[in-house]
């Protein structure tokens, strides 16, 4: 891959497994150092992995451990990192999680966590982020810009989800989130967008396509008929976090294979 983020420091949340370790691994093919951040000690030892591949194949990078719904880790996580490297240049705001239940059940906890996570972590990460990005300003030698900002959500930012409702409002809230703090910080030359997934084979949505039977169903809901793979976020992460995108702030980019196009009215309905 090109190095197109060649000198640039990136943090990736959430990136142990699944999405976040795709883009991470793409993000340092392209040349950027990465700080692969994962929430807990349990999660140590899958983001010491990611982090073992990207350094066989010739990147850099660090793991750190962080819960990104607390404010003093999420400080402390930037901190640290601007110590040892000097700055950040890039965040991927993907830490994300489910806690599915139907809607007359759900718990204030089972609410509070997804939100937590989902959405207050996506505000404490892009703070310390564009903090950072104002006070360093732009860096023509690495980028246009002071800093990207690239928000994961989801298809489910606009396809209601019955059962997943605290997961759905935690992703339409990152929509205008994203889209509010790009309005505001864009003329500082900070550009903020979002990557909207939808079926990608990662573990979170194990039970959707590991049977023949359920991928079958899945693909019903997909046009392009096949379903994603965290190196097809990965991709689009690292154009995003270029320059090759520089005119390109406060947008949703659906990456999806077509499952917002309504695919149940491929037959006219």
């Amino acid at each position: 891959m090109e190095k197109k983020l060649q000198n640039q420091v990136a943090i990736i949340t959430g990136a142990s497994s699944g999405i976040g370790a795709g883009v991470a691994k793409s993000l340092a093919s392209a040349g950027a150092t990465v700080i692969i951040n994962h929430p807990v000690a349990a999660t140590k030892e899958p983001a010491d992995a990611v982090l073992a591949d990207i350094i066989k194949d010739g990147g850099k990078g660090i793991t750190y451990q962080c819960d990104v719904s607390k404010e003093n880790e999420v400080i402390e996580m930037f901190a640290d990192v601007v110590k040892q490297f000097g700055t950040v240049d890039i965040l991927i705001n993907n830490a994300g999680l489910q806690r599915d239940s139907p809607f007359d059940k759900m718990t204030l906890e089972q609410w509070n966590f997804v939100l937590g996570v989902n959405l207050t972590g996506q505000f404490l990460c892009a703070r310390e982020a564009i903090r950072e990005f104002l006070r360093r300003g732009v860096d023509e030698t690495k980028s246009k810009a002071a800093g990207k900002i690239i928000c994961m959500s989801s298809v489910h930012e606009v396809i209601p989800w019955a059962g997943h409702a605290n997961y759905a409002a935690s992703k339409g809230g990152i929509m205008l989130m994203m889209k509010s703090i790009s309005q505001e910080f864009a003329w500082k030359k900070i550009r903020i967008n979002s990557i909207c997934p939808g079926a990608i084979q990662t573990p979170i949505n194990r039970q959707a396509w590991e049977t023949p039977q359920a991928l079958n169903e899945l693909l019903t809901l997909i046009p392009y008929k096949r379903i994603g793979q965290p190196e097809d976020i990965g991709n689009v992460a690292v154009w995003l976090a270029s320059d090759d995108s520089d005119y390109v702030n406060g947008i949703s980019l659906f990456v999806d294979g077509g499952m917002t196009l309504y695919p149940g009215f491929t037959t006219n309905g």
